[in-house]
């Protein structure tokens, strides 16, 4: 193995390690073929999701979301987070895994199991207000400042953004997902969308989000991953609407956008796409999109002899 492969090697391990603590979803996908699930070859939501600075969507997302009291009193009073983080966290991608790239039974399984999770998820939160996770605003919540997040971090943080018609795409299909988990407010371009997510009249300093925010910008992670975590945190942070960044409190480093976005070139570089993109090229017999490389297979059944396969062909 040379230099270059090691170096390689060890940071996609760190990085893909992290969200190794629960079952891969689609262990079994390409036995479903060619199911394209939701949103299929050539949608945004592939593209956008398969690429790595997904990673700092998902930490802005969870920090934007801190900012409703009702919906952080639901984790908070419900979550084992402080108890299983990177079981939650695995949990978490695992769910954004299955409803972007599962054929129609994976995405099924993934929001029954959203649901089910969910249902007990009821309570009051400081202010008297009731909430419950399955609620269709608290819902709404959860599910736009995700889209918003990950759609804001591919636009900040990618090697090229998307055109207004493809980010507008993006935000259609993400409403599809979000009607299935029962949203009932759900903006269908990039614009509407996020002036939705940063004049939300609901949010708010709470209880909840002051603990979830103290974990978040120092959860318990491996040492190796620390200072990388501290730097997309900071990037995360630095993309948040000045308002819900005065709400949470959280003013980033000078120079965090450009630090993330190096450091997110070096992941690029060493993990390539998401693997679940190319399962899920490979379930529907497509082709990978110009310039596009998946550098490692997914742990799915018979995949890693069909990623050899096509490895030189620039899969």
């Amino acid at each position: 193995m040379t230099l270059r492969t090691n170096v390689r090697e060890r940071i996609a391990r760190t990085a893909t390690d992290l969200f190794a603590h629960a079952e891969y979803p689609l262990v079994d996908s390409l036995t479903y073929g060619p199911d394209p699930g939701l949103f299929g070859p050539g949608s945004s939501t592939w593209e956008v999701i398969g690429d790595v600075s997904a990673m700092v969507g998902g930490i802005r997302a969870l920090l934007i979301q801190t900012a409703h009291p009702e919906v952080v009193a639901g984790v908070a009073q419900h979550s084992e987070y402080r108890a299983d983080p990177l079981g939650r966290l695995s949990r978490t991608s695992a769910y954004v895994t299955a409803t972007a790239y599962g054929a129609m039974p994976e995405v099924q399984a993934s929001i029954d199991t959203v649901f089910g999770a969910h249902a007990p998820v009821t309570g009051v939160s400081h202010r008297g207000r009731p909430y419950s996770a399955n609620h269709g605003g608290h819902a709404s919540w959860v599910h736009n400042v995700l889209a918003d997040s990950f759609l804001i971090a591919y636009q900040t943080f990618a090697p090229s953004a998307l055109d207004l018609e493809r980010s507008d795409a993006f935000v259609t299909e993400q409403a599809v997902l979000g009607s299935r988990l029962r949203a009932d407010d759900l903006p269908l371009g990039q614009v509407e969308l996020a002036q939705w997510v940063s004049t939300h009249e609901a949010l708010g300093v709470s209880p909840g989000m002051t603990d979830t925010l103290a974990f978040l910008t120092n959860p318990p992670l491996p040492a190796a991953a620390r200072t990388g975590y501290r730097i997309l945190l900071n990037g995360a942070s630095a993309t948040i609407p000045p308002r819900i960044r005065r709400i949470l409190g959280v003013e980033p480093p000078r120079g965090s956008l450009r630090l993330a976005k190096n450091l997110l070139a070096v992941m690029r570089w060493s993990m390539g796409s998401s693997p679940s993109w190319w399962l899920a090229l490979e379930r529907t017999h497509s082709d990978a999109p110009a310039g596009v490389r998946f550098r490692r297979p997914p742990p799915a059944t018979g995949a890693a002899e069909r990623f050899t396969a096509n490895e030189s062909a620039g899969s």
